[in-house]
């Protein structure tokens, strides 16, 4: 068996947990945070031991694999390096570190160890883009002339003032960090590295340090172009998360309030039948197996087999760096 601990046992913490109880091979072992209360209520449900410290979790467990990093984002880098430091595996929230300087030491520590670490980017796995990625793969499109990644979300003050660290620069980040990363992530992964950026950002509504409106232009290494538009500013709730793909044979939507759905796809090579049979099978299952438990059983299997995780340390980087890319680019321009 494969033996998994959370640090920090948040929100995020439940969907780690979950995941860890449906995948083989795989047992939760401890819990870490230093909310005594959060913790009492996750044991009498979990029957884990917990701990207030990594330290003291790492002591008092020898026998730990992987260590799950779900504390704010700010916290990642220090904890990631302890826990590789005593050997452990990691399984680390999205983003791996709010800043470049802290992405390189998690990496260094991780090659210095010899341990395996994956980032959490669970949008990968939802069944609409895995078609897209098929597609993409098969140049069902022919060659591409531009991309868009829109999130249209909501974040209401009462959200971020729920806790002190959120939307702070130091803790948490703004909308381009904690929501929009995921497409993000996304665009780099179906399309490749970005060469070119030109953006805004400004805090527009909410009372917080980060940015909560961006809007970016970007051209990638391929020469396809894109526009990212993210925000937490929506009136009273999610609207949208769309990726809109354009080409010469072709144009496919993925969106819904959650980028779950084919909402349309047309496709030169593709007929009607082979179209529908597409979204229908879509429709069936839009959230198909939650992407925390692909990552955590990606992590089993690639412990089990001697291998790297599929989503890398160095993907985890560059969505950070994009993210950094547009967010300093832009707030540079509106001062």
């Amino acid at each position: 068996m494969i033996h998994f601990a959370i640090v920090g046992c948040g929100h995020i913490a439940g969907k780690h947990i979950e995941a860890i109880h449906r995948t083989e091979n795989a047992v939760l072992a401890g819990l870490c945070d230093t909310n005594e209360a959060r913790l009492t209520q996750l044991a009498s449900i979990w029957q884990a031991p917990v701990f207030t410290s990594l330290s003291e979790m790492l002591e008092q467990l020898p026998h730990l694999d992987v260590v799950c990093i779900c504390t704010p984002s700010g916290l990642h880098a220090d904890l990631a390096i302890e826990a590789a430091a005593a050997g452990k595996h990691l399984v680390i929230e999205k983003p791996l570190a709010l800043t470049l300087e802290d992405t390189d030491r998690i990496m260094a520590a991780v090659a210095k160890y010899g341990v395996k670490a994956t980032v959490v980017h669970p949008n990968r796995y939802r069944p609409a883009i895995q078609h897209l990625k098929a597609a993409l793969e098969h140049e069902a499109f022919g060659k591409l002339s531009h991309i868009s990644a829109a999130v249209r979300w909501n974040r209401n003050q009462a959200y971020y003032d729920q806790a002190p660290w959120r939307g702070t620069r130091a803790m948490d980040g703004g909308v381009l960090m904690n929501q929009a990363i995921h497409s993000l992530d996304l665009l780099l992964w179906l399309f490749g590295p970005v060469s070119e950026t030109k953006a805004f950002a400004d805090t527009r509504l909410r009372n917080i340090e980060a940015e909560d409106t961006a809007v970016a232009v970007l051209k990638f290494d391929s020469g396809v172009l894109g526009t990212v538009e993210a925000c937490t500013t929506v009136y009273e709730q999610n609207l949208e998360e769309t990726l809109t793909v354009f080409g010469e044979h072709g144009y496919a939507i993925i969106g819904g309030r959650t980028a779950n759905w084919i909402k349309d796809w047309k496709c030169a090579s593709m007929t009607e039948d082979d179209i529908r049979q597409r979204m229908d099978e879509v429709e069936q299952s839009p959230f198909g197996i939650p992407g925390h438990q692909c990552i955590i059983h990606d992590m089993v299997q690639a412990l089990l087999e001697d291998r790297e995780p599929a989503i890398s340390l160095q993907d985890g980087r560059s969505a950070v760096k994009l993210v950094v890319d547009i967010a300093n680019q832009g707030m540079q321009v509106r001062s």
